[in-house]
């Protein structure tokens, strides 16, 4: 397997995401399947370091292809934005929200230009973002605007279950209202092309049940009845290998042992409580439809431990492990 540029924004300097991208960057794992490098502020990253007492050597650069890519080593491209004068933990700071902007912008390029065939992201901190005078307080949010892609599509993976969110972060009430049979199945589709863009050639889907035993043929809510099923059934009518409305809880479990390669979740508590149950460290999140890979982490910037050395970089792992599964097969089909 040919090893892809993996990317990582450091994040807010403020946060653990510093220490965090150097306790994952020090282990020789990370680079047996792909290439990392860290775009963030050298001074930050080598008092990180001194923090969580890792021995690696700081190799800045100015090109993908100049890294040195073996464990000990951390790339990195260095901004060089951070006033250590004024700088400090665990603190919302204009200046770490604005050099968190420029670090996930310019991995974007790295991407985009460089070369890097996914991107890993790591913490923010949106009152940072607001302080800093930006508007688009969240890495999806700030992706979208940078790519011009205006509808991410958004897939958590822990272990063998992968999730997509119809939608996100929309009272429960309006999530329901936003039901509707074109939109279920303009979702499946695409859920089958982003399954197709990691390597699954045939991929089988379903549908979650909205309501209590997907609505008892309209006894507890007709959702089902009135969307949900019709949009299946056109569905496999065109071909599309797809089942449901299955009830949410037995769905997410099957799903988990392999008897579906993904789940639509209809709402975002059903797919998170659904994912976050299996391993909490272990979710993480992957953003589709953009010209590159993405994982992400699934915490905050934790201001409450910066700069104590005691942040756990479990979920970094994890998600610079997924972006190295799934890489090659995503460069593959951007590059065909």
């Amino acid at each position: 397997m040919s090893k892809e540029y993996i990317v990582i924004p450091m994040g807010d300097p403020s946060g653990i995401g510093p220490e965090i991208s150097v306790k994952s960057l020090a282990k020789e794992k990370v680079y047996e399947k792909a290439n990392p490098v860290l775009v963030g502020d050298k001074k930050i990253i080598e008092k990180a370091a001194q923090i969580v007492k890792a021995q690696v050597e700081i190799n800045v650069i100015d090109n993908l292809e100049d890294g040195d890519y073996r464990p000990g080593v951390i790339n990195m491209f260095d901004l060089d934005n951070i006033d250590m004068s004024t700088f400090e933990y665990g603190k919302v700071q204009a200046q770490c929200g604005q050099a968190a902007y420029d670090y996930i912008k310019e991995a974007n390029r790295l991407c985009t230009e460089g070369g890097a065939a996914a991107m890993t992201t790591t913490t923010i901190n949106k009152e940072a973002l607001k302080a800093a005078g930006i508007n688009t307080l969240g890495h999806t949010d700030i992706l979208s605007d940078l790519t011009g892609v205006k509808d991410p599509l958004t897939m958590f993976q822990v272990k063998g279950l992968r999730v997509f969110f119809y939608s996100k972060h929309v009272p429960l009430r309006k999530a329901c209202d936003l039901i509707t049979k074109e939109g279920i199945k303009k979702y499946v589709h695409l859920m089958i092309d982003a399954l197709s863009t990691l390597g699954e050639d045939h991929p089988h889907v379903a549908v979650a049940g909205l309501n209590p035993h997907c609505g008892e043929h309209g006894l507890f809510g007709d959702e089902e009845v009135k969307y949900i099923t019709p949009a299946v059934e056109e569905l496999q009518a065109e071909g599309v290998d797809v089942s449901g409305p299955i009830g949410a809880d037995s769905v997410f479990f099957q799903a988990l042992h392999g008897k579906y390669d993904g789940v639509l979740s209809l709402y975002h508590d059903q797919g998170h409580i659904a994912t976050k149950t299996v391993d909490l460290n272990r979710t993480v999140s992957v953003t589709h439809n953009l010209p590159y890979l993405r994982t992400s982490v699934d915490h905050g910037t934790a201001f409450d431990i910066a700069g104590k050395g005691i942040a756990s970089e479990v979920s970094l792992d994890e998600a610079v492990n997924v972006a190295a599964e799934y890489a090659s097969a995503f460069a593959k089909k951007q590059r065909n």
